[in-house]
């Protein structure tokens, strides 16, 4: 029986897919944003079955993004293998709206093992974003990265261009040339080199990362081109198939098995409709973000094709490899009884440390101390990961004693700072230590149960939340015995934590789920968490 991949192949938000081959490894790299620790990278050996083995960009020294923007920080990681080492490549974003400056600096960390300790990073450029390293046979090293424009009059995306690295002295050296301006979809970004058949092929992305997605390939006889456009453009897009379940596929890159097979993983989003609109009216919208899919390739005339045509398949022939799966490396109850955080958890723009948290301070307990508020750029006291699946139950338990309606801990439903809801245990002065739910929407705050907010008893030490996500909507639920659960009757719309929700243009993230304290009165009051509990339906 024929071995099939099952698209997405990495669920939930995991965009800008670089994949790479070492032997008989194969490992994508995809874009984190704000989330600390920068860069995700999946490990696999017959390309079917995935598993989260390494953050390598973990140091303030490597990543320091206190204050970037929601969509800020990692942008489009590239990763490569030559020289006996792994070179990664990534952006880190401080501007995201507008139409001025991006002020995105390009770096470079290396190390001989996926899951080690990378190098510090090395300054390359701030010309653009979504930088690619290209190994030459020669033994030169290429950059490649979009260019940015920031004049008023020009278009943003200015094209692609090439400059030489240097080894030995560790920085960008000769002349930058544009080397591709792109076709009319234009925002041309995305730019990874290959070389096969006396060609080099440039492959990028264009059309934005929304429904118009696409990706390209160009070929020359010469590095600094000219590059003719594939005959059959575009590589792949979604956009003219809107009944796919596979939506905005786009941003990607190539492999070769080591038997000689093409797959080229890409950028897909899987879309909620919502009832009573029509297709024409809205595509839908992707609370999971923008997720990983791989597609098969097949080459005639020196052009790669997309096997099925250029559009996304859910379902593709998977590589003639053995199967290799592997054992869940996230509890579906997390009781933190480590000392470091479960590798699918993140932090936002901040390392989690004794600013934020501690999983010693009381044994089998994740401490996290009260800090910034929800809408901070800065020192959220925050701990969250992915939502993977269209239903799902995450649920939490709280040792809290706030005194005030400045402090705040409990379970939240996260997109970035102007879009979340949680379900929290505060202060009212009237009620004393209560339940309340906290919601913003598009900037805008509201407490929906204001008025009704649900006493705790003094007796009770530990609140127990839950949250269960049933595809459109989410419901929060509390417990005072973790046995009987009484659900807050307010349904709220899962599309509203989505890049396709937010009022503004240049988002690029997903939903995420978690734990968080917030004491904006100085004193940090701590929460206790004593279990996390993530498990899909």
């Amino acid at each position: 029986m024929t071995k099939m991949i099952q698209n997405p192949v990495l669920k939930g938000f995991n965009p800008d897919p670089s994949i790479c081959r070492v032997g008989e490894d194969y490992y994508i790299a995809t874009s984190t944003f704000e989330w600390f620790p920068g860069v995700q990278i999946h490990h696999s050996k017959d390309m079917v079955n995935w598993q989260l083995v390494s953050h390598p960009v973990n140091r303030v020294s490597q990543l320091n993004m206190l204050g970037n923007p929601d969509s800020g920080g990692v942008w489009a990681p590239a990763l490569t293998y030559a020289d006996g080492q792994f070179w990664l490549i990534y952006s880190d974003v401080k501007v995201v709206e507008g139409n001025t400056f991006k002020d995105g600096a390009n770096y470079l960390v290396t190390s001989e093992t996926i899951d080690g300790e990378w190098s510090e990073p090395i300054y390359l450029n701030n010309s653009g974003f979504d930088p690619s390293l290209f190994h030459d046979e020669d033994g030169r090293k290429w950059l490649v990265n979009m260019m940015w424009d920031h004049r008023s009059n020009k278009h943003s995306f200015y094209g692609i261009v090439l400059q030489e690295y240097s080894v030995e002295e560790q920085k960008l050296v000769g002349e930058s040339k544009v080397i591709y301006k792109g076709t009319e979809l234009g925002l041309t970004e995305a730019p990874h080199l290959y070389k096969m058949n006396g060609y080099y092929y440039l492959l990028v992305a264009e059309g934005g990362t929304k429904f118009e997605h696409a990706s390209s390939v160009s070929r020359s006889k010469n590095i600094d081109g000219p590059y003719e456009l594939h005959p059959h453009d575009p590589l792949i897009s979604s956009w003219a198939h809107p009944l796919l379940p596979l939506q905005k596929a786009g941003h990607g890159s190539f492999v070769e098995t080591q038997n000689g097979e093409w797959y080229f993983a890409h950028l897909t989003g899987r879309p909620l409709k919502l009832d009573g609109v029509k297709m024409l009216e809205s595509r839908g919208y992707c609370p999971l973000g923008r997720e990983t899919a791989i597609q098969k390739v097949y080459w005639e005339n020196d052009w790669p094709y997309i096997v099925g045509g250029n559009k996304p398949s859910v379902e593709v022939e998977a590589p003639d490899l053995p199967e290799h799966t592997f054992e869940m490396n996230y509890p579906v109850k997390d009781e933190f009884d480590s000392e470091e955080l479960n590798i699918h958890f993140n932090t936002l723009r901040i390392p989690f440390n004794e600013e934020i948290g501690s999983l010693t301070e009381r044994p089998g307990h994740l401490r996290l101390y009260g800090r910034e508020s929800l809408h901070s750029l800065f020192t959220q006291s925050l701990v969250a990961r992915r939502w993977q699946s269209f239903e799902f139950v995450a649920e939490t338990k709280v040792a809290f004693e706030p005194e005030s309606f400045q402090q705040m801990a409990g379970l939240i439903c996260y997109y970035n700072t102007r879009n979340w809801t949680t379900a929290n245990v505060t202060w009212n002065e009237e009620k004393g230590r209560v339940i309340d739910l906290m919601a913003c929407e598009r900037f805008e705050t509201t407490h929906p149960i204001q008025g009704n907010e649900i006493p705790v008893p003094e007796d009770v030490e530990s609140v127990y939340f839950r949250v269960e996500v049933d595809a459109k909507h989410y419901y929060f639920s509390y417990s005072f015995d973790g046995e009987n659960y009484e659900r807050i009757d307010v349904a709220f719309d899962s599309y509203k934590l989505s890049d396709d929700y937010i009022e503004q243009a240049g988002f690029f993230t997903g939903a995420f789920v978690g734990m968080h304290c917030i004491d904006i009165s100085g004193r940090r009051l701590p929460a206790d968490f004593d279990y996390f509990r993530y498990e899909e339906k």
